[in-house]
Order: C-alpha cells, then structure tokens, then sequence
C-alpha cells in the first residue's frame, strides 16, 4: 500500500463510559506514531459504545479517510475501533480500497508488512466464507418451504427487496431481515 516511509497517522482512540479516559492509548499510540510517522492527528470518542453504530470521531476518521487526509489508520486495539468482527473488515476493506494501512498497536498487526497483509488477507476469506455460509442457509430453507408448499419462498425475499429498494442480487440481505423477523415473532407466538 504504502511505500516508503507514510507520513500522516490517523489515531483512533475509545472509552465507553465518561468516568475512564484515553490517557494511557493515547500516550502508546503517540510514541509509537512518532517513531515511524511525520505526523498525527487524533481522533477520540470518550463515554461511547463500542456497540454504537453512530460515534462522532470514527465518524469523522472515516469520513477524513475518503478525503485520504492521512495514511494510516494507528488504533490501541482491535476492539477500541470496530463493533464486530463484520465492521472489522468492512472498515479495513474499504481502507485498502482508499490505499490507507491499518495498524492495531497491542496485537501488532500492521498492513504495512507482509505479515500484517497475510493477516488481513485470512481474515477477509473468514468473512466472505462467513457470507456465503449464510447464502448457503438461505437457500436451502428457501428450497425447504417451497418443497413444504409454503407460500413464502423466495416470494418474501422479493417483496423485501422492493420494500427496501435493495437492487438485484442483494436477496441476502432481505434474508437476514426476514430470519430476524420470523424469529422474533416466533419469541412472541406470532408466527
């Protein structure tokens, strides 16, 4: 990705409660940023979830990284920056399309190095095996109530896709909403 020595490091820190702070990420990301790198800028959510799907500074490092205002990506851990495995390597993902390294601090990966490529590459196949495992699924239990003379099908799947104006080809999505509802009416007895 990047060659030679990257000069701006985008530094991704986060607490979930207001009571602790991000003293001691910080003092780590900054050392180690100013051995390799000529510059930092800081991003810090302090008294947000990691489960939140809306946090203002990794909001903005991830809408700075589409204006490729920096490089790298430099966060303490794995679990400070992403709320799943899933948001994981979409982030990562999507950073490797913008030719942005990404580099987790205490788990020593770092995309900057073969070792951290290869890392990146494994856990990328992890994912996509993981949807296909689920495209799998959706198959066969559609299969499975067509077969039962079920009038759902993959009729549901189509009027979701619809609903949701999801193009051709996202059926896998409209699955995952449909397995969610079906199974959430059957905790209620409404299925």
């Amino acid at each position: 990705m990047i060659t030679g020595k990257p000069r701006v490091v985008a530094l991704y820190a986060r607490v979930s409660t207001i009571d602790q702070n991000c003293e001691m990420q910080l003092q780590d990301l900054k050392r180690y940023a100013g051995q390799r790198f000529d510059r930092s800028c800081d991003y810090v959510d302090t008294g947000v979830s990691g489960t939140q799907r809306r946090r203002p500074q990794l909001d903005a490092l991830m809408n700075d990284a589409r204006k490729r205002v920096f490089d790298v990506v430099l966060v303490w851990k794995f679990d400070r920056f992403a709320r799943s495995v899933k948001h994981l390597v979409d982030s990562l993902e999507e950073f490797r399309a913008l030719g942005i390294d990404f580099i987790s601090y205490t788990e020593n990966v770092d995309t900057t190095t073969p070792s951290g490529q290869l890392l990146f590459h494994i856990m990328g196949a992890v994912a996509q095996f993981e949807r296909d495992l689920i495209a799998e699924r959706v198959r066969a239990g559609i299969a499975h109530a067509r077969a039962m003379g079920s009038g759902s099908g993959d009729r549901g799947l189509r009027s979701m896709s619809l609903k949701f104006g999801l193009r051709e080809g996202r059926e896998d999505h409209c699955a995952r909403l449909q397995s969610r509802w079906t199974c959430r009416s059957r905790e209620y007895g409404a299925h």
